[in-house]
């Protein structure tokens, strides 16, 4: 079957416009090579093997994942291709009226023109395999890193999955099932399901946290046009939903629709993007649709603290219908140490490093479309994901200057830690 994938619409490489392309002209450092450092090894497989610390980059239209060093230069060290069954897939999908249909929506949806195979990923504990999202196809599948052979395959329900998280202990794997407002926790190792939970409509991010308990962000519809303010009601219900990581009871739901209005903010978006605790997990940080910024968030309180509006840039579109899946910035980090946070300015095309005492922003490293940010295997850089321009770059948390950047595949959206086998490279099947 020749492929559905449509050519790629490039955006601007440089469209900084008046003081704003000065400045930031002025704020970006050239692109140095990080000095090399040795790939961690950690504690060996039961069957004996050493493993290494690395990156996995999900490049969401084309169906692979990248593979790149966790710290040092970022040099890319393999690809595993995510779609092995592609054919397969397809087939089913376009002999079914009603899957055809979503896929198809998908694709000139969230997809921007283009099939999502890829969302997220993460690695089994014992580094042999790869678990990966895929949006287009509505599943999840286990890869061996080896082989690049299916190891299983879990269809969501509904038609979309979306971001995934794992429990502390690498043992379970959260997936959203965006469509069908579910959450799916599977054991990683098997792909059986261990237990699912309802949430509000379009459930996105997930996050465990230590106290044994899951949080889900639901963010509504963020594909139609009805962007302007006064028609955020049609958006659905969004809400954070937080279960028991055990039993996958709902144990506490927040609406920030409420507490954004306690703030003052009535007039911001309640869908709630990436967030980040801190890592006493007293406090977190999250986006919100639409804005150029984020929000603090005290967990005991229960209430929203400080707000922190970034620069927007005078090249990026005012007509909010244009901004990706309503985000304005989408991702966020913060160093292991909890003292400085990493905004992606997803269309203000920017990165920025935070101090989260001050709130006072460091330089703005300009990117192209940065979708996901997250933090190197040493802690020392944010890594964000440039999907406009198919790369990835570190950023210094210390000195917010870019300091690598890595060429990777078509749309790079999730970043996440890894470790593999020590002498792993791109299995034949990538």
């Amino acid at each position: 079957m020749p492929s559905t994938r449509t050519t790629r619409p490039r955006r601007r490489a440089a469209t900084l416009a008046g003081t704003f392309a000065a400045s930031l002209a002025l704020l970006a450092p050239a692109v140095l090579p990080a000095a090399a450092a040795p790939a961690p090894t950690a504690p060996a497989t039961a069957a004996g093997e050493a493993l290494r610390e690395v990156m996995f980059v999900g490049n969401n239209w084309d169906g692979t994942a990248d593979v790149i060093a966790s710290r040092g230069d970022f040099r890319r060290i393999g690809r595993v291709n995510v779609i092995p069954d592609r054919e397969e897939r397809l087939r089913a999908i376009y002999l079914d009226p009603v899957k055809l249909a979503f896929f198809l929506g998908v694709r000139t949806g969230p997809g921007e023109g283009h099939d999502q195979f890829v969302d997220d990923m993460y690695a089994t504990p014992d580094g042999t395999a790869m678990v990966v999202s895929r949006p287009s196809f509505a599943d999840v599948v286990s890869l061996d890193l080896r082989t690049g052979r299916i190891n299983w395959r879990f269809p969501v329900a509904g038609y979309r999955a979306d971001h995934m998280a794992v429990s502390p202990d690498g043992s379970k794997v959260a997936v959203s099932a965006s469509t069908a407002n579910t959450v799916h926790v599977l054991d990683i190792a098997t792909g059986r399901q261990l237990g699912s939970f309802k949430t509000g409509d379009k459930p996105h991010e997930n996050v465990f946290t230590s106290d044994g308990r899951l949080w889900n962000m639901s963010i509504g519809e963020v594909t139609t046009a009805l962007d302007a303010p006064w028609l955020d009601w049609t958006k659905g219900d969004r809400r954070i939903t937080v279960v028991d990581a055990t039993t996958f009871e709902t144990v506490r739901v927040v609406d920030m629709r409420s507490r954004l209005d306690a703030f003052g903010r009535d007039d911001l978006s309640d869908a709630v993007r990436p967030l980040v605790f801190t890592p006493d997990e007293k406090k977190l940080y999250f986006q919100v649709s639409f804005l150029n910024g984020f929000l603090e968030y005290d967990v005991e309180s229960d209430r929203i603290t400080r707000l922190k509006t970034l620069p927007g840039n005078p090249a990026t579109d005012p007509d909010r219908t244009t901004w990706v899946n309503d985000s304005r910035h989408h991702g966020l980090s913060i160093s292991p140490d909890g003292r400085k946070l990493c905004v992606a300015g997803t269309m203000d095309d920017y990165a920025t490093v935070v101090d989260r005492a001050t709130l006072a922003q460091g330089p703005l490293v300009p990117a192209d479309k940065p979708y996901w940010a997250t933090v190197s295997g040493d802690g020392r850089s944010c890594v964000i994901s440039e999907s406009g321009a198919d790369r990835v770059s570190a950023i210094d948390f210390a000195t917010g200057e870019r300091i690598a950047t890595v060429a990777v595949g078509d749309h790079p959206q999730r970043v996440r830690l890894a470790r593999v086998p020590a002498d792993w490279t791109s299995p034949a099947a990538g």
